[in-house]
């Protein structure tokens, strides 16, 4: 239950995000499925595709899936914060000034960027991360 809370909570912010500056998917819930929830990068990644992209974008979603790095129990939770976060952040970008949105999102890219550069603890390499199957008991 705590995983499913979790997922439900980065679905929030990615949704917030998404509604706030236009973005989600990339820059907050691919990170934090791999540091939240031990996923692969490339589980994170076709996990995170097949939220945002199943209607568009699903021939990349199932290549993801046919290698085994897509867990569609993660992408309904996920949706389902997404879709709460979506509201609450486009009401808030919507009542801030343009320069303010522009700003936040600067900040957000900037601070990814330097975790991702410099914080980042040593992962596993893609054989020895974690898979959408092997992560499937905790969810």
């Amino acid at each position: 239950m705590d995983t499913a809370l979790i997922i439900i909570m980065v679905g929030i912010a990615a949704g917030i995000l998404g509604g706030l500056v236009g973005v989600g998917g990339g820059i907050i819930i691919v990170p934090a499925l791999v540091y939240f929830i031990g996923f692969s990068q490339k589980t994170a990644q076709g996990t995170s595709l097949a939220l945002i992209m199943l209607p568009v974008g699903i021939l990349g979603v199932l290549q993801y899936y046919k290698q085994g790095h897509v867990d569609f129990r993660v992408v309904g939770l996920l949706a389902i914060g997404f879709f709460i976060g979506s509201f609450f952040g486009s009401k808030i970008a919507l009542s801030l000034p343009q320069e303010s949105v522009k700003k936040i999102f600067a900040v957000l890219m900037v601070l990814i960027a330097i975790k991702m550069l410099f914080i980042d603890k040593k992962m596993p390499d893609e054989k020895g991360g974690h898979t959408a199957s092997h992560i499937n008991n905790t969810v």
